[in-house]
């Protein structure tokens, strides 16, 4: 207990003097203490690409306008140049001294922040920090992780929007990803095929390049007459051409992750047409597919429709204003769920357009919170194309989850934790389908009616934001009024072949 003592009043005037000295002036005389301005993080703390993304800030929308010529026909380098102007608008998420942008393999001519210049750009290869001034910082030389550093003066406040502009440009390749595989802006002969999964953007714009980052995009896109350039979202308007060249428009005003960025050119047929409940398809198809090719395309991108009202059924509404598809003559091998226009090499096949389909739920409108989470984005999207195969009068999700456990548990199939696969592993095979038997197997044990309204809980929980697997297991959880410790800790974070749970 504190005792209370009465002391004088002239005697405490005195002590109120002396104490008031030795502290130093009052809260009133001083006001609030000041903003402490501080770097923002080089990333955005994802274990596997330390570098992508970035602190300090939140952006809420890029307007792209980019302009492209693609390579000049063989023999000539497989090269393209590109030129941009990126429009940044962030808001501070702390009281800001610097921040980063990440960019990677093109030039910088100009960056202003709410219309002020920034100061000369340092090059990458010095690397050194010029008071009041931008300049790159080199993370990693080897495989051309930079990051490009903007110091804005005034400094930004906590809570403050700021707009950012970017002028920059350079010549473009066919960048690779931590594999060895292609991704970015990769320079095709006839345009580019873009797919940033999972830190390609910054190959293209300079971005916040993580999934936590969320923003709506606009982009204005120049090419030369006679090609298509198609990105995520509805055109914004008509595309304009003159002096022998053609710009696109189009605008993405949901919320969407870097990665599932697009901006494809090439020799394109656009065809529009829509859902009975109104939601517009654009599939962009390229002139030069293979008769075959071209047969079995037309032929799965007839059922979109069908495949978005059954995904509605079992889930959600459709989370986006349009759907389609880009399928490109390439020989890159790839398909890839870039937000609203999925990209196809080569041929858009039934079970893989169901597969990125079913992304646009699973994947796009919910994301994963880190790398490591991403068997929730490609275990879900195999198992859309399970359901669908059952729907559609093919093999049962029954018979789809036996053939997987049909394989050997000696089989280094099982020897991958799917909730930690690591930055090799993200796209091992276990990851697709170990993660869809997983969802067969919860299904199994919390029962129909649980599953799938537990599913939807997921979607509209986590709508147009990042969530963990944690979170997947706690929403199941929570659903269900059981506890699956037990059941994620076999299936997700243990490398052996499942035996009971």
């Amino acid at each position: 207990m504190r005792v209370r003592r009465q002391v004088s009043g002239a005697l405490a005037a005195v002590l109120a003097g002396a104490l008031a000295l030795s502290a130093g002036p009052t809260a009133a005389q001083s006001g609030p203490p000041g903003p402490r301005y501080t770097a923002g993080a080089p990333g955005a703390g994802d274990a596997y690409f330390p570098f992508a993304g970035n602190g300090g800030y939140d952006v809420r929308h890029y307007d792209l306008d980019l302009t492209y010529t693609p390579p000049a026909p063989a023999p000539a380098p497989l090269v393209g140049q590109l030129s941009g102007v990126a429009t940044i608008d962030l808001v501070a998420t702390q009281d800001l001294d610097r921040f980063n942008l990440d960019l990677r393999g093109l030039d910088v001519q100009a960056i202003t922040v709410n219309g002020k210049p920034a100061g000369e750009v340092a090059p990458p290869a010095a690397g050194a920090e010029v008071e009041g001034a931008a300049y790159w910082h080199v993370q990693d030389a080897a495989d051309r992780i930079w990051e490009l550093t903007i110091q804005p003066r005034p400094k930004i406040k906590q809570g403050q929007a700021a707009r950012v502009v970017v002028t920059y440009g350079g010549a473009t390749t066919r960048p690779t990803d931590i594999e060895g595989v292609l991704y970015g802006w990769v320079t095709m002969r006839d345009g580019a095929m873009v797919v940033n999964e999972p830190e390609g953007a910054m190959t293209w714009y300079p971005v916040s390049d993580h999934q936590t980052d969320k923003a709506t995009y606009g982009f204005e896109i120049t090419v030369p007459e006679g090609k298509v350039a198609v990105a995520n979202g509805l055109p914004g308007r008509d595309p304009v051409t003159e002096g022998g060249w053609t710009t696109w428009f189009w605008e993405a005003p949901d919320p969407q992750a870097s990665y599932l960025t697009t901006a494809s050119v090439g020799d394109y047929d656009l065809r529009f047409s829509e859902t009975a409940g109104g939601l517009p398809i654009i599939d962009a198809v390229d002139d030069n597919l293979t008769p075959a090719n071209a047969a079995a395309t037309e032929a799965s991108l007839a059922l979109q429709a069908e495949m978005i009202a059954f995904f509605e059924e079992t889930f959600v509404p459709y989370p986006f204003n349009s759907a389609g598809a880009i399928v490109d003559d390439d020989t890159v091998g790839y398909a890839l769920e870039t937000q609203t226009r999925p990209v196809y090499s080569r041929a858009a096949r039934e079970g893989t357009v169901a597969h990125e389909l079913a992304h646009q739920w699973f994947g796009n409108a919910v994301s994963p919170e880190r790398w490591a989470d991403i068997w929730l984005n490609e275990g879900w999207a195999t198992y859309g194309e399970w359901l669908w195969s059952e729907e559609s009068g093919g093999d049962s999700a029954q018979a789809s989850f036996d053939a997987v456990m049909e394989i050997p548990a000696d089989d280094s199939f099982w020897d991958l934790a799917i909730a930690d696969p690591g930055p090799f592993g993200l796209f091992h095979g276990a990851v697709y389908d170990r993660g869809a038997a997983t969802l067969h197997a919860l299904r199994v044990k919390v029962g129909d009616e649980a599953f799938f309204a537990a599913s939807q809980e997921w979607l509209t929980r986590y709508d147009d934001s990042t969530a963990t697997t944690d979170d997947f297991e706690a929403v199941f959880e929570e659903v269900s009024g059981q506890d699956l410790t037990t059941f994620f800790d076999v299936w997700v974070r243990t490398p052996i072949k499942p035996t009971t749970w």
